[in-house]
């Protein structure tokens, strides 16, 4: 019965990472057409599927040592361990399977998250040489976006060396 639990948990695991690898696409989509208005959005929407990921790992780790203990391996403490260690070959293909799908979909998130810093770098440098570009001072502003202090120099990063 735990091996079921383990399947299934794996699958909604699974289905969390397609969550992030679609939230991340949609960013990517943004950023490359340029419409930057909902990119604070798509951050926090992808925040929040990050932050639910250690809770299902724990959940995972537990499972794998709960299905190792009942498989009578319970020296198996990951998911690879525990397919080493399955019963029958179903067992084995349906972890595998998990396995194999986890690992495609981590792959392919790292590769659009590269992506997505490659292209929030280069839409913050084009930004600040376009500020740059204009040759107004812009100071510094309230929040009702009035001047608090002119633009007399750099405040971040002086210039001036």
């Amino acid at each position: 019965m735990a091996a079921h639990d383990l399947s299934m948990h794996l699958m909604r695991e699974r289905e969390m990472l397609e969550l992030l690898l679609f939230k991340l696409d949609v960013q990517q989509m943004l950023l490359a057409t340029g419409r930057t208005r909902w990119i604070p959005q798509t951050a926090k929407e992808i925040e929040r599927v990050i932050a639910a990921m250690p809770a299902l790992a724990l959940t995972r780790d537990t499972l794998v040592v709960s299905v190792g203990s009942e498989w009578g391996a319970p020296e198996a403490k990951t998911l690879k361990e525990l397919i080493d260690a399955a019963p029958t070959d179903a067992w084995r293909e349906v972890m595998t399977g998990h396995l194999t799908a986890m690992i495609d979909l981590a792959t392919e998130i790292g590769e659009l998250k590269k992506l997505n810093e490659q292209r929030l770098r280069t839409a913050v440098r084009v930004t600040q040489e376009t500020i740059a570009g204009l040759g107004v001072a812009t100071g510094e502003y309230d929040q009702a976006g009035d001047v608090v202090r002119g633009g007399g120099g750099s405040v971040l990063l002086d210039t001036r060396v």
